[in-house]
């Protein structure tokens, strides 16, 4: 059984304002674009400091990786990120909209730089580009989906979603020191829920 994510009000609202961050900077972006670029960040923050930006689970789905909670709160009626966007469902995607001014209390100064760089990287690809990036050999869905043995039925359309999670911190494998920094840190995420709950 999978254990149900509890997240916390800085979790919330980082997670809140990088949507209204990426919302003011893309034109018309759709809750597919959005979910890439959530994980994007998230990867990419931990090759570059061995620190998850969210600290989200992401599973292997056929237009995946996806952080299924995140997913459920775009898709349907908005709870935990209510506050800070505006869903607007339209003929063929779902846009989202930001509902009051980014703010960027939750964000150190390398997390806004990196926040600048990957919305100016994609800021003009397409879903399937995004899915593309995602999906190329020797990426964290592309190498979960092979090692669990779904990356044909995946790839062949016979299998949409699955609950198998990717680890993320295989793309720091090689590095020590940010092997270190990532383990560290989720021990410590970790022990901080345990206290708040």
């Amino acid at each position: 059984m999978i254990k149900p994510e509890v997240y916390t009000k800085n979790q919330i609202e980082k997670l809140g304002n990088t949507l209204i961050f990426l919302a003011e900077r893309l034109e018309k972006p759709s809750k597919t674009h959005l979910l890439k670029l959530i994980f994007i960040i998230e990867e990419i923050s931990i090759k570059k400091f061995g620190i998850p930006f969210f600290n989200l689970r992401f599973d292997v789905w056929k237009l995946g990786p996806v952080s299924k909670d995140l997913y459920v709160e775009l898709t349907g009626e908005l709870n935990l990120l209510e506050p800070y966007i505006i869903r607007e469902d339209g003929n063929d995607s779902t846009l989202v909209r930001s509902k009051k001014d980014f703010s960027d209390d939750e964000f150190n100064d390398n997390e806004l730089h990196l926040l600048s760089e990957i919305t100016e990287r994609f800021k003009y690809c397409t879903a399937n580009e995004r899915i593309n990036f995602t999906h190329k050999k020797d990426t964290p869905w592309y190498n979960t989906a092979l090692k669990h043995g779904v990356l044909e039925v995946l790839e062949s359309g016979k299998l949409n979603v699955t609950n198998i999670e990717i680890n993320l911190a295989e793309v720091i494998a090689e590095d020590e020191i940010k092997t270190a920094l990532y383990n560290s840190h989720k021990d410590f995420l970790a022990q901080s829920s345990s206290l708040k709950s």
